[in-house]
């Protein structure tokens, strides 16, 4: 096994798509820190001070102008008010939600890539694993080896998570180290809250607890990791069942960007709950965002998750060791 891994792992550098993929990840973050270095400015400017609890205030005042439009919708103002609700707790609790440094950056950045950029960048590693053997025309001559199927593919998936928990830590340490050229290195003890949930009557704070953005940050990265298992799984059975990498591809695109539009519009339509794609986004659960659906909770995000990991790594074993590949 460990032989057939490294064969593996030396056709993935071979094909230098880790490299090309540091490299966007990379022009993003810069993208990303530049934008958010200019908002900062922006709100200073504006409001001629950079007192974080100014400019809390000043941001509860616009959520509440919002609020009074008869133009959004009835969803909407419940996502707003239970951000309302989350902004004054912060500020009474005198803890800043946003403390500058590389830190809080690089938990924005994941909660925000969590369920899309990271996502694609492992379609791009997971899609074309076995696929690309049918394309090159390697498979036969990789099955004529005196190794079982399964084994051959369990290599492969090894290779994969690998992979993975290698993009994650890239951008981690990417997002850390450029955005801290702007922002500086500090704050890994500065306070957060979590616990936040949502019910019926609003927001939920008899759970909230105070961590270190260090200990946050382990949990964001944490769920990170399994969205991106779970993807990258799925995309791996596709590229078990689907010769063609490009149509694999297209097919995982084509999900991930409907569970976009979906946690948007879903609302009502409690079924769709089950989607695997409705429930990439974790984090949120973390900062006590409301979920796209009603009674949606971090353990069944979980749990759905895992049932989807489960059914794609069956189905992509059972393919490979049944199908003529001759």
């Amino acid at each position: 096994m460990t032989k057939l891994i490294e064969n593996e792992m030396m056709k993935l550098i071979a094909k230098k798509r880790l490299v090309v993929i540091a490299l966007i990840i990379g022009v993003l973050v810069i993208l990303f820190t530049y934008a958010q270095y200019k908002t900062v400015q922006t709100q200073r400017e504006k409001l001629g001070t950079s007192d974080w609890r100014t400019i809390l205030q000043q941001q509860i005042i616009d959520t509440q102008n919002r609020l009074s439009s008869s133009r959004i919708s009835a969803e909407w103002k419940k996502q707003l008010q239970i951000s309302l609700q989350q902004q004054q707790y912060y500020l009474n609790h005198n803890i800043n939600p946003s403390e500058p440094g590389a830190p809080t950056f690089v938990r924005m950045f994941l909660e925000n890539s969590i369920d899309l950029f990271i996502p694609l960048m492992v379609m791009v590693i997971a899609s074309d694993l076995v696929s690309s053997e049918h394309s090159l025309g390697s498979i036969k001559l990789l099955l004529t080896r005196p190794v079982r199927r399964w084994r051959v593919l369990l290599s492969k998936y090894i290779t994969l998570c690998l992979a993975i928990s290698l993009i994650v830590f890239i951008s981690g340490v990417l997002a850390y180290v450029l955005s801290g050229v702007v922002f500086g290195y500090k704050g890994w003890q500065a306070p957060i809250l979590t616990g936040f949930s949502v019910n019926e009557s609003g927001l939920n704070t008899a759970a909230v607890k105070l961590l270190d953005t260090w200990q946050y940050l382990l949990m964001d990265f944490g769920l990170v990791w399994f969205v991106a298992i779970v993807v990258g799984t799925l995309s791996f059975m596709l590229s078990v069942l689907i010769r063609s990498t490009a149509a694999g591809m297209g097919v995982m695109l084509a999900a991930l960007i409907s569970g976009a539009i979906l946690s948007n519009m879903v609302s009502s339509w409690h079924s769709a709950k089950y989607f695997f794609m409705v429930n990439l986004r974790l984090t949120d659960y973390l900062k006590g965002t409301a979920p796209p659906i009603e009674g949606m909770t971090l353990s069944f995000s979980l749990i759905d998750l895992l049932v989807w990991w489960a059914a794609a790594l069956f189905v992509a074993f059972l393919f490979f060791t049944k199908k003529d590949v001759y």
